[in-house]
């Protein structure tokens, strides 16, 4: 519970210390492409708004344009106007990762229809009408939008196929592009190179201004995501701008940079970024936004619980498509319930033990850990393998057991919407 406090009160220490934007503190990467904070008027923006819209049975608000999954299954549930009733998932799998994951099990076998791209038949594909398996990651290109805008050093890099896609294998764009139009009515025959010029003419638009053909052509040859992520990088803070900045980045620069040993372009430590990074009216850091304050006073209003539930990810287990691949797979057991060693003692725990929240409960294989502070106990994110119709022979040798399933569906943070994942109130005993 209170999530987006919690971030806020990080933040507020690290600005009321001198520690925000500043060696040593709290730093702001400048990411090469994809980066939102380092798109329009440096300094001052809009801020944010949420709650444009509100999801149809519990009025949830939107943040960012997305609503919490904890809705996933009440919107597939309940009946009327807007009900879901067919569903496409990309490489997920909610029916472990998300909050009671059975409930969402349960919604999915009432769909008319679902589709899944997804290489494995796991806890959530195995209830999709169609499998459509796409690309290994080494038949396919890499870049990564995500991590760069989080990272401790800025950085550009471009990883192409290891090897060759099978003969007449379509591209995941493509598969995708095709899927869109389906959807929108354009039917079986539509051409997909098509699709992908109306799609980056779009984002030219956006990004670059409204010489689009003059543009358009500087991004040949490139097709698909490498166009998008040419246009990128070339509009982003190191980019040569369509040649106003010759020496900048351009994709074939970075896949040149990145054929050789260490690959990629290293482009420099962690600089300070306020106010240049600012988004908000005011062009200032605002520290005191009022529906923070007012959330303030009911995260402190709420009881201590004699056990606080937390999760927890491994190196080599960070998500559930990880157990499955023998190489991760192998070693000590990772699926352990990790409990203070005084905690343990007093509690008499040795093997295993049973877990309790409001909503769920499961018995889990202990491990004491001196890293554990007393009262605090954690799960692993993900395990959960022992459901029929799971096509995860891997994974299925030592299944864990699925921490998500003590977790409520019904109790979101109230400011982010997002699920309660951490700090949930347990019960522990010997098993």
């Amino acid at each position: 519970p209170g999530g987006t406090v919690n971030s806020w009160l990080v933040d507020l220490i690290n600005a009321l210390t001198g520690n925000l934007d500043r060696e040593g503190g709290a730093m702001f990467a400048r990411a090469a492409a994809f980066a939102p904070n380092t798109q329009g008027r440096p300094g001052s923006g809009k801020g944010i708004t949420t709650g444009r819209r509100q999801s149809r049975v519990s009025g949830a608000p939107e943040v960012f344009g997305e609503l919490p999954i904890t809705l996933m299954a009440e919107e597939m549930e309940t009946a009327g106007e807007g009900q879901v009733k067919a569903l496409i998932t990309i490489a997920s799998n909610p029916v472990l990762s998300a909050p009671n994951g059975p409930r969402i099990a349960r919604a999915l076998d009432g769909l008319d229809f679902m589709l899944s791209l997804d290489i494995y038949v796991n806890e959530t594909t195995r209830h999709a009408d169609v499998i459509l398996p796409g690309l290994s990651p080494l038949e396919d290109l890499h870049f990564d939008v995500a991590f760069p805008q989080l990272s401790h050093r800025n950085h550009a890099r471009f990883s192409g196929p290891v090897f060759d896609a099978p003969a007449g294998t379509p591209q995941e764009w493509q598969t995708l592009l095709k899927l869109c139009a389906l959807l929108e009515g354009r039917g079986v025959n539509v051409d997909v190179q098509q699709l992908d010029d109306e799609a980056i003419a779009s984002d030219v638009r956006r990004f670059a201004g409204d010489n689009t053909p003059t543009i358009l052509a500087a991004l040949e040859p490139w097709r698909g995501p490498e166009r998008l992520i040419d246009l990128q990088l070339r509009v982003g803070p190191y980019g040569d701008q369509f040649g106003r900045s010759p020496d900048g980045l351009n994709l074939a620069k970075v896949k040149g940079a990145s054929t050789v040993e260490g690959g990629g372009i290293d482009l420099g430590a962690l600089t300070p970024r306020i106010p240049e990074l600012l988004r908000t009216p005011s062009g200032r850091i605002e520290l005191a936004p009022p529906a923070i304050l007012a959330d303030l006073a009911q995260v402190k209003a709420e009881p201590a619980p004699a056990f606080s539930l937390i999760g927890r990810r491994d190196t080599r287990s960070g998500n559930s498509w990880m157990h499955n691949l023998p190489v991760l797979a192998k070693g000590p057991e990772r699926c352990t319930l990790l409990v203070n060693p005084g905690d343990a003692e007093r509690l008499g725990l040795t093997g295993f033990a049973k877990v309790k929240s409001a909503v769920g409960e499961l018995v889990a294989r202990v491990e004491r850990s001196a890293d554990m502070s007393p009262g605090v106990v954690s799960l692993p994110h993900g395990w959960g393998h022992g459901l029929a119709g799971v096509q995860l022979a891997v994974a299925r040798e030592r299944p864990g057991v699925n921490m998500n399933a003590l977790l409520d569906d019904a109790a979101r943070d109230p400011l982010s919407g997002n699920a309660v994942l951490s700090g949930v109130a347990v019960e522990i005993a010997p098993a």
